[in-house]
């Protein structure tokens, strides 16, 4: 029986190549305009009506009392989602909601959203689907249609 010699495998034709400086700047702009459409639709996103009765520190604070009243009567179990709910409203009360700058938000995002749903391939209704206002994909000179 002869044994069969085994071929090293051949190297790539290809040798990494470095970037061209206007790929770095493409792929610079791609993200730029991402972090900025990313930014716009999360402010949407927290700046949406929310259903019910908006909390306010003196409501949180009167069933935080609440709670303690509650607390020394519980059963465990009862008494563990209590200490839950307690944690969990100390930590909305403590927390401290920074205001969303929506109209600067909204201006770069009018300046990008056009060229980012271009190479996106992003249709008008899509913007609207997510939230974005029907004047602010005029202003950003999104189309109805793509024809």
């Amino acid at each position: 029986m002869a044994t069969v010699a085994k071929k090293k495998p051949a190297k790539s034709s290809r040798s990494k190549s470095p970037m061209s400086p206007a790929h770095k700047a493409a792929l610079a702009t791609g993200r730029e305009e991402g972090r900025i459409v990313r930014s716009y639709l999360e402010a949407l996103e927290q700046a949406k009506p929310r259903r019910g009765r908006k909390r306010t520190p003196d409501t949180i604070k009167k069933r935080m009392a609440a709670i303690e009243g509650e607390l020394e009567v519980a059963e465990p179990l009862h008494r563990l989602h209590l200490v839950q709910e307690r944690l969990d409203l100390e930590d909305e009360l403590n927390a401290e909601v920074a205001p969303v700058d929506l109209a600067g938000l909204e201006e770069g995002f009018t300046k990008v959203a056009a060229a980012y749903g271009t190479r996106k391939s992003l249709s008008y209704s899509t913007w609207r689907a997510v939230g974005v206002s029907a004047s602010v994909l005029k202003k950003a000179n999104i189309a109805r249609s793509r024809g």
